[in-house]
């Protein structure tokens, strides 16, 4: 008889809160193995006795067999001194000095939770925080790590002697879930209205009708609190933005079931299935011109043809949505630009004075999020994350990168903020954190760095920042660096989005040169001008910036991202007859921005200002209210004109039209002669999205570059995506971002990817 051996297993990835131990447990017990398992702050150990041939295989099925929500990066198998078990068990999880578990991102409600939550005789039937070791929320909670009750903010509810059980059943599908409670042992809704606070509400059918009557609902879910109401509600829905000062950004909108979304949007099975999944973002669709339900679209999002939605990814909401069967507007719970608010004290002071009630409960939060955001393109089905948030955040997984053992922070950009910390060769990429330039976003970065240090107390070596020298991330980097007396690094910012898409693509080690098209809105280049139209090439190691866009003035500071008829000024200023310009200003204006223009040294490269001089003289957008706003528009109108015509139309144009050697002064007169011929202005927008993708693809020919990526947030225009692939796919090997977004997002990884990679 072979004889018995003790080995040891060590799993890492994101093996916590998603019930790896229930599943250990019940696959040994299974094979009559004897030993143990326990979480610790690195990940999963087992130790057990076994034979050698069966370790090995048992290795094998713990891999092919392992919780669907579970990501392993690393398994290990080695023998140690023989112990001999007389069971097999689930131990204390064990508290290290060093933490390099990964974090495992919040869960919609799984089919399991869902059957309970309908079946009469289930004890949760209808109890709105079901949950199991396969949903409900994680990263929200955690205070500390391991992931265990006591480390969540799950550890002030004491569980009923039923939920006890069930809890300590290695066979229930509640063994160790730690969000575990029922309605013997509730997590407790409270009712807010008219100044008086009602505990222990439990009246939902109340809520639906205020929805019926035009009321808004502001909502605590799992990130943080949304303020809702009824979609086909017109009035409301402007009541809200008024209260919101939102007079123009879309809306999301939360359906009860993907039927009835169905019949309202074109939703292919890409986009079916990012519905479904565990992280339940909100995605962007098409909307049907035959739409069934009555939704108030013209309010919901001005001039598009998509909207934001997503399901009931709490069962709270579930129960919702399930009773009042019609869409309901759900955006964040915060004043226009400011972040999510999470913290019931702060709802009731500040959103009373949006809402007509507050549904609130007494689960804390510990890390606010926004729901994260994907879109698909239209024919390609190209998936782009626009932003990466709850259900995607914050640990990010690339198995083809190789990473120092020295823990780096890389603070990011202003807009669209995230931190990315390297520590103990994982990486953790924060939750979107908004634009920084406010006061609220600024704590919020503060505070999430703040818990991210104490959940991993990292021993920083390094610290990244971006060029700009009063970007608050910046500002605040250098402090740090100072503080903690080491070496603070600046990064370019366009630098930075390069490095990201390569580093995405694992393609450091390619020795073919690649184009790296990095277009953006803004960002400050190594010459102290405003780049954001740039194409760089990378070659074993060394980064070159070898084009870029024709400069034009930038005037006015942030004015002029705010105006898109300041963009058309300067880029039109040195042309004669350009009435339909002048006619956008005052006699006053024109005159002093003429001679800004001529006085200015500043110059630009952007590509979104270039977007916004489009829109201005295409569509008479002049002013937005919202960043993107201009462009979102313009690539709506151009998408319009694709529906019913296709690309090929534009082949005998393309070829027979040269672009000169100064590309924006090619595309702003082409927009002005077509203008002045009559052409409809959806074509016109069609006509400048080739444009730009011919632009592309000539700058890759003449480099003879076969790679070519795309980073900046100009790449989250779908019908762009479109039209390069369909464009450059058969000449070039195209590559984009996967699970970060193209915009600022993914900033602070590509400075960690750039000092990393970076030989210059």
């Amino acid at each position: 008889m072979t004889p018995l051996k003790t080995f040891h297993i060590h799993i890492k990835g994101i093996v916590q809160g998603v019930g790896f131990r229930p599943f250990i447990y019940k696959l040994f017990v299974s094979h009559k193995l004897k030993g143990w398992v326990n979480n610790t702050t690195d990940g999963v150990h087992i130790q057990f006795n076994a034979t050698k041939e069966f370790s090995d295989e048992i290795l094998y099925i713990i891999q092919e067999e392992s919780p669907k929500l579970a990501v392993i990066t690393n398994i290990s198998l080695v023998e140690v001194s023989f112990l001999n078990y007389s069971d097999f068990k689930i131990v204390q999880s064990a508290f290290q000095e060093r933490t390099t578990q990964l974090l495992t991102p919040d869960y919609t409600m799984c089919e399991d939770c869902l059957k309970e939550l309908n079946t009469k005789e289930n004890k949760r039937y209808q109890y709105p925080f079901i949950t199991c070791t396969n949903c409900g929320p994680r990263f929200s909670i955690i205070r500390s790590l391991p992931y265990d009750r006591i480390t969540t903010t799950m550890n002030s509810f004491i569980m009923c002697d039923s939920c006890n059980k069930e809890y300590e059943n290695p066979m229930d599908r509640r063994y160790f879930s730690q969000t575990n409670s029922c309605p013997e042992c509730t997590i407790e809704l409270s009712l807010y209205e008219n100044g008086k606070l009602q505990t222990g509400f439990t009246d939902l059918d109340y809520i639906v009708k205020q929805w019926q009557k035009g009321k808004i609902v502001a909502i605590k879910g799992i990130g943080g609190y949304i303020l809702t109401c009824d979609a086909t509600n017109a009035d409301v829905i402007k009541q809200l933005r008024k209260l919101k000062n939102r007079p123009t950004k879309p809306l999301a909108l939360l359906y009860h079931d993907i039927y009835e979304l169905a019949e309202d949007v074109e939703m292919g099975i890409g986009e079916k299935n990012e519905l479904e999944k565990p992280s339940s973002p909100i995605v962007l669709l098409n909307i049907k011109k035959d739409r069934m339900t009555p939704i108030a679209l013209d309010e919901i999002a001005p001039n598009l043809n998509h909207i934001g939605v997503m399901m009931p990814y709490t069962p709270l909401y579930k129960l919702l949505l399930d009773k009042f069967k019609k869409p309901v507007v759900a955006t964040s719970g915060n004043i226009s630009n400011s972040t999510i608010i999470y913290q019931n004290e702060k709802a009731i002071e500040e959103l009373s004075k949006i809402a007509d009630l507050i549904l609130l409960n007494n689960r804390q939060i510990v890390v606010p999020q926004d729901d994260s955001v994907i879109s698909y393109s239209f024919i390609k089905n190209y998936r782009t994350v626009i932003r990466r948030s709850r259900g995607l955040a914050p640990s990010y997984i690339n198995p083809d990168l190789i990473l120092p053992k020295s823990s780096v922070l890389a603070m990011g950009a202003m807009l669209k903020s995230s931190f990315t910390l390297l520590n103990h060769q994982n990486i953790y990429i924060s939750q979107y954190l908004g634009n920084t330039e406010n006061f609220e976003a600024e704590n919020n970065y503060k505070n999430t760095l703040s818990h991210f240090k104490d959940l991993f107390q990292p021993k920083l070596d390094i610290v990244l920042t971006d060029k700009h020298p009063n970007y608050f991330t910046t500002v605040f980097g250098k402090e740090i660096a100072v503080n903690k007396k080491i070496k603070s690094i600046e990064i370019q910012h366009h630098k930075a989005h390069f490095f990201a898409v390569l580093g995405e693509n694992a393609l450091f080690n390619c020795k073919d040169k690649i184009l790296g098209v990095v277009w953006d809105g803004t960002g400050l280049g190594d010459d102290g001008n405003i780049w954001g139209g740039e194409f760089f090439t990378y070659q074993q190691g060394k980064i070159e910036r070898i084009h870029h866009v024709n400069e034009f003035p930038f005037i006015l500071g942030d004015k002029m991202p705010k105006e898109p008829r300041i963009s058309a000024f300067v880029m039109t200023s040195h042309l004669e007859n350009n009435k339909i310009i002048k006619d956008k200003f005052s006699k006053t204006e024109w005159q002093v921005y003429q001679t800004l223009v001529k006085n200015t040294t500043l110059k630009s490269t952007s590509i979104g200002r270039i977007f916004d001089a489009a829109a201005s003289i295409i569509l008479g957008i002049d002013k937005q209210t919202y960043e993107g706003e201009a462009a979102m528009q313009l690539e709506s109108a151009a998408h319009r004109y694709f529906k019913t015509n296709n690309f090929t139309k534009f082949y005998s144009y393309l070829k027979s039209n040269k672009i000169s050697s100064n590309f924006v002064e090619y595309l702003i007169k082409n927009m002005i002669s077509d203008i002045g011929k009559g052409y409809e202005k959806d074509f016109i927008a069609a006509k400048f999205h080739i444009s730009l993708a011919h632009y592309i693809s000539i700058v890759a020919g003449q480099i003879q570059a076969k790679k070519v990526t795309f980073t900046g947030g100009v790449f989250q225009n779908q019908l762009l995506i479109e039209l390069l692939i369909s464009f450059m796919d058969d000449d070039f090997e195209l590559y984009f971002h996967k699970e970060l977004s193209p915009n600022d997002e993914n900033i602070s990884f590509g400075q960690l990817m750039y000092y990393i990679y970076n030989q210059d």
